[in-house]
Parts: C-alpha cells; sequence; structure tokens
C-alpha cells in the first residue's frame, strides 16, 4: 500500500500530513522545531528509505538543516553546522531557502541554496555541503541586489539526464546555469524582463521568483517572475512569455505536473503593490498546452473573497497518477487535490504563515 506524505512549513514550524492512497483521512502532527521558521523542505526517497530534509531558522539559534530517516519520528542535526560559509567569504548564513535532492543521475547529491544568496552542494544526503565557489565568485555578484524579500537562491533545478546540468534561480538577480558541474556559470535570463529597471532587458538583475520543470521534456522551464510567466524550451537559454490568458502575470509560485507534459500551475496575485489573489479570489491556474491557453481551478476553494497569499514554494504537486496538487498560503490555509487540481479540499486552517509545502508518494 502507498501513501502520500505532506511537509509544511511555517513560520512557527513544519507541519507534517499523511494519507492512505485508498482514499483515508488525512493525519497530521506536528509542529515540529515549534517557533522556528522552516522556508524550505524536502523528501529524498533515493537511498535505502526515504530522508526528510528541513531548513529550519531559529531566532535564538540561528539557521540550520535537519535530516530524518523515519519520517519525523526522530531528527537529526549535526554537531557542526551542515551549511556554514567559509571565513574567507565574509558571509554569514541567513536563512536556507531550498533543499532539492538531485536525481538518480547523482546520488546522494542535495543543493541548498541560501541567502546570502549562494549554492552549496552535499554529497552524503544533506549531512554536510560544500560553497559551490565559482557562482559565490562570479563576476556580476557585486551588482546583484537583494529584492523585499532578501537576497535568496531560492530554486535549484538538475537535468535528470546530466548531473553538470544545473539551473538556479536568484532573488534579484536572475536565472543562473552551468552545464560543467558548477566549473562555470552564465546568465540565462534572455527574453525575461525586469520592468522596475531603467533597462528592462538587462542580461541580470531579473526578480525571478520560482521556476518548474515539465515533466515530459526537462529542457522545458516555466518561470514565475516579479511581473511576467515565461517558457523556455532550451533550458533557461531563451524565454518567452506565456502569461497572455491570465487575470494577472504577477505571483510567486509555479509547480508543474509529475507526469504531464505541458502542464504546470501558476497562483496569480493582484499585483506587486497590492499581494493578495487576483480579483480577491482563491484560484490556481492550470495550462496543458505549455502556457497557449490558460484554465482556472476552483472548485471546492471558498467563493467569497479571499486575502490569502501562496510565497514561491507553498505550490507543489506529488508524484501520483493522478496527480495531487497542494498549496498553503499567508492565511494559514492548506489546500489539497487528488484529481490534477480539478477539484479541492481544505487540509487544514489557522495554521501560521505556509512558507513552503512538498509532497510525495511513499510505497
Amino acid at each position: 500500500m502507498t501513501e502520500v506524505l505532506l511537509l509544511a512549513g511555517t513560520r512557527k514550524g513544519l507541519f507534517i500530513g499523511r494519507r492512505r492512497r485508498n482514499g483515508g483521512p488525512w493525519e497530521f502532527d506536528g509542529p515540529h522545531f515549534n517557533a522556528q521558521a522552516v522556508y524550505s523542505a524536502a523528501v529524498d526517497r533515493r537511498g535505502p528509505g526515504p530522508r526528510l530534509l528541513v531548513g529550519g531558522d531559529s531566532s535564538h539559534w540561528g539557521p540550520s538543516v535537519f535530516t530524518s530517516d523515519d519520517l519525523g519520528a526522530s531528527w537529526q542535526e549535526p554537531a557542526q553546522p551542515a551549511v556554514r560559509f567559509p571565513l574567507d567569504t565574509g558571509a554569514s548564513l541567513e536563512r536556507v531557502w531550498q533543499l532539492h535532492p538531485a536525481g538518480p543521475e547523482a546520488p546522494g547529491v542535495v543543493y541548498a541554496g541560501t541567502e546570502p544568496a549562494a549554492l552549496f552542494r552535499s554529497a552524503d544526503r544533506g549531512g554536510s555541503f560544500e560553497l559551490v565557489r565559482p557562482l559565490w565568485e562570479h563576476p556580476s555578484r557585486k551588482d546583484w541586489v537583494p529584492g523585499g524579500g532578501g537576497e535568496g537562491l531560492h530554486t535549484v533545478i538538475t537535468d535528470p539526464a546530466d548531473p553538470d546540468s544545473v539551473t538556479v534561480a536568484v532573488s534579484t538577480a536572475g536565472v543562473f546555469r552551468t552545464t560543467d558541474g558548477g566549473a562555470a556559470w552564465a546568465p540565462s535570463n534572455a527574453g525575461v524582463s525586469a520592468v522596475f529597471l531603467p533597462d528592462p532587458n538587462p542580461e541580470f538583475g531579473q526578480c525571478v521568483h520560482k521556476i518548474a520543470q515539465d515533466a515530459g521534456n526537462p529542457a522545458r522551464l516555466y518561470l514565475q517572475n516579479h511581473w511576467g510567466v515565461y517558457r523556455s524550451d532550451d533550458a533557461g537559454r531563451r524565454w518567452r512569455d506565456i502569461g497572455g490568458g491570465l487575470p494577472s502575470d504577477f505571483g510567486f509560485a509555479v509547480a508543474a505536473h509529475p507526469h504531464r507534459p505541458d502542464t504546470a500551475y501558476v497562483f496569480p496575485l493582484n499585483a506587486d503593490s497590492d499581494r493578495v489573489p487576483a480579483g480577491h479570489r482563491c484560484r490556481v491556474f492550470r495550462t496543458g498546452d505549455a502556457g497557449g491557453t490558460w484554465e482556472p481551478l476552483s472548485r471546492g476553494l471558498p467563493d467569497e473573497d479571499h486575502y490569502g497569499t501562496v510565497l514561491r514554494d507553498a505550490l507543489c504537486t506529488d508524484d501520483a497518477d493522478p496527480a495531487g496538487v497542494y498549496f498553503g498560503n499567508r492565511n494559514g490555509e492548506l489546500y489539497a487535490s487528488a484529481d490534477d487540481g480539478d477539484s479541492w479540499i481544505l487540509l487544514a486552517s489557522h495554521l501560521p504563515d505556509v512558507l513552503c509545502v512538498r509532497a510525495a508518494v511513499l510505497a
């Protein structure tokens, strides 16, 4: 029998949900890491058993990465911080924005994206990490400017066919890509607009909010920008605008269907100056033709005016068939769909601000 595991990181801890795939009720426990802000979480299923990874942020003890090999019954934290900047960088870790287990092409490899914006690589499933220095020392770094939420490396995408190809996104530096295992990095923002800069089409400096990878074509990526929804068909070398059918192209989150090619999800917000659901309607939008058209998904979601903002890592899919789709918002609500987004149920309410959501199917 299989079950679905759901991790919801909030401003005051991690909540873990589990549900049997036969349609039984959801069961939640938590909060784990009480009073810690959990900005990142991941499920790594490549080893002998699933490993949970969590980026916690204690106001007293500072940020750390925790792991669990028993689905959250117990947690391990290394004696020395797993993610830390070398002394010669003059930097200190503020937050772990992203934890990304690579695919089977890179066994044991886990990436961490941080604030200040940097990429760290682990070869032991998240037990310890090393700074990827070529990106940290990129010539453009001196011109990176923090966005309203800070300067964070919040997205890591790996190529399932090529362990040397990695794409990252930084707020507000844009997309960068390596094809040689991290030895060299190049900006990959052609076509992505930066309407808030004097030059709206710079080489770097875009405020990219999130990227997702298409299920059928690893070179096809979807990007939610600070104004603008885009698609790339060449692993980020060039981008084209696909936001025309949305009520607003401002938002934070984007996720891809786990099996169905050309299918992705976004949660539009009114504007950067009005960060509430577009038209005050709680709606996820789905494309089934790689952004050619978009359809609203709202069956089971609130009909009345709604003000729950969905943040960049608070929308995700599992890998079931049909796919589960999940999102949490700053109202503390957690919603789930078990049918590709066609219908929704409320899983939890009155949680602290939901910062990140991750889901996986376990055997």
